[in-house]
């Protein structure tokens, strides 16, 4: 925003206001009341109106609406702006305020104080100067601010670049309901110009759905199929003593389990398995 605001009052006049937006380079001035609070804008459409509806016998376009002067001939603040006027707050985001100018058509607003006074004003070219942020900065504000805050997601976890505005963000984050979460508030960041996402949800804490077997994904705490004479299959499969074991090794969670049993299970003279 650009503070502080250049203001009008409703009496100020069509030449005064002119001078006004020349001296201080703008595009438009909010007219205010005694207190200060909005009454209405006053822009360079409003004063190119005015100019438009004068008399040119050698046109053949035909004037605009013109404003009726008052009974002296004058023009003034009064008679141009434009309302009712749409105003912002401080805290307003850059997102929000966009959208407010879009929706409404205009190309200014008013930014109000907490007693509803004008103390200065956003332009379309303030909204677009967010985004000159180099990257450095907005990454620094991503991985501090806005992974930093939200509970549950670990900003180690997390990869964050930046390209001219382009954020990607890939990893983990806890949960699945965490990542448009986290989109959403990487995209309100100013200077954000888009968000990709790369990121999965780690729903297993760091363990994969294998991993909490204890004979592994593969049953590698079971032995191997295949047995000499007198020794069963080391997978638990179980013959008659002193006859060749056949057993399949077992696999998954009964891994450890199969292993184990073949100390009971194996012929009479077969040696114990080493586990």
């Amino acid at each position: 925003m650009t503070s502080p605001v250049v203001r009008v009052m409703p009496e100020t006049g069509f030449r005064e206001i002119v001078a006004l937006l020349a001296e201080y380079d703008i595009t438009g001035v909010p007219v205010v009341d005694d207190e200060g609070r909005p009454l209405g804008i006053v822009s360079e459409a409003d004063l190119l109106l005015t100019l438009a509806a004068q008399e040119d016998q050698g046109s053949l376009i035909p004037p605009p609406g013109a404003v009726r002067p008052g009974p002296d001939g004058s023009v003034t603040a009064a008679d141009l702006m434009s309302g009712p006027v749409v105003c912002i707050t401080p805290s307003t985001s850059v997102v929000a305020a966009a959208r407010l100018m879009g929706r409404h058509g205009v190309k200014r607003l008013p930014v109000l104080d907490e007693d509803g006074r004008v103390f200065a004003m956003v332009s379309r070219g303030d909204l677009l100067r967010v985004f000159l942020r180099e990257d450095r900065v907005i990454r620094r504000e991503i991985v501090e601010e806005v992974l930093g805050r939200v509970e549950g997601v670990s900003p180690a976890l997390v990869g964050v670049e930046v390209d001219q505005g382009r954020v990607v963000l890939s990893g983990t984050v806890p949960e699945p309901h965490l990542v448009p979460i986290v989109l959403n508030l990487c995209r309100s960041v100013d200077g954000v110009v888009s968000v990709t996402d790369r990121l999965s949800a780690d729903t297993f804490g760091g363990l994969g759905p294998e991993d909490d077997s204890p004979g592994g994904a593969d049953g590698a705490g079971g032995g191997a199929g295949s047995g000499s004479a007198g020794s069963a299959g080391s997978g638990g499969g179980v013959e008659g003593p002193g006859s060749p074991g056949r057993g399949a090794g077992g696999r998954g969670a009964d891994g450890r389990a199969g292993g184990a049993r073949n100390g009971s299970a194996r012929g009479n003279d077969a040696p114990a398995p080493v586990c």
